[in-house]
């Protein structure tokens, strides 16, 4: 029995530290990532950048049906998963601001600060859930609002603005999706995501240049995803 038991103990480990390592590849992508930027190759750098998204969307409903915190409770995959986000989503994103010319270098040095800086006082706040599982100010998406930035290629004074203006809300209690975890509207969240999804993937298959028509839509279902919650929130303030 007590072997039965240590046999057990090692099967629950490994399950559980396979689940790990699969959120921990997240780093290696963003190396692979930083690398393409190095390289000024932004569909490569936007490609490793969404295997990441990826891998970031499927290991937490695999972390909860392995029951990993119960396997292994002395390991904080929360805590990796931080570490994983703040590189792909934050960082890196404010990196390609830099050095993609979108602004002069010290403005862009300027923006890219306030990126690093806003996400990891925001990585840190224990409120940034509300009770409907949405997000509680800007959710420091930052790879796809860049990305946004290189599919439209917009004048300076809008990026700056942009990214102004998500710092701010960064902070303020307004409410941002979870494409999965926010029950109202669900349905439709999730057909929006996965439009979404192909038209992102399109545009990457244009090498980021892409038709009219891929841009029309990326721009309709960025915007819903961009303002659903908030209109929610409102609504549910009016109780409607």
């Amino acid at each position: 029995m007590a072997q039965l038991t240590l046999v057990e103990k090692h099967q629950n480990t490994a399950i559980a530290l396979a689940v790990h390592a699969f959120t921990a590849s997240g780093v290696v992508l963003a190396m692979l990532a930083a690398f393409a930027a190095y390289q000024r190759n932004w569909t490569e750098f936007f490609g490793w950048l969404g295997v990441a998204l990826f891998v970031d969307g499927v290991d937490g409903p695999i972390a909860r049906r392995f029951a990993v915190e119960r396997r292994l409770p002395t390991f904080s995959g929360a805590s990796l998963d931080f570490v994983v986000d703040y590189v792909t989503y934050v960082f890196l994103p404010a990196f390609a601001i830099v050095t993609a010319g979108f602004t002069s270098t010290p403005i862009a040095l300027v923006l890219a600060g306030i990126i690093v800086f806003t996400s990891a006082m925001y990585f840190a706040d224990t409120r940034m859930k509300m009770k409907n599982n949405a997000f509680r100010g800007f959710p420091a998406v930052w790879n796809g609002v860049v990305f946004v930035f290189f599919v439209f290629q917009p004048p300076a004074w809008f990026v700056i603005a942009v990214v102004v203006a998500l710092a701010v809300l960064t902070f303020m209690p307004v409410a941002f999706v979870h494409p999965v975890r926010v029950e109202r509207w669900r349905p439709l969240t999730l057909a929006v995501t996965a439009a979404w999804f192909v038209f992102a993937s399109a545009a990457l298959a244009f090498r980021l240049d892409p038709p009219d028509a891929v841009k029309i839509g990326f721009a309709l279902t960025s915007a819903y995803l961009s303002t659903v919650a908030a209109v929610q929130q409102i609504l549910e303030r009016l109780k409607l």
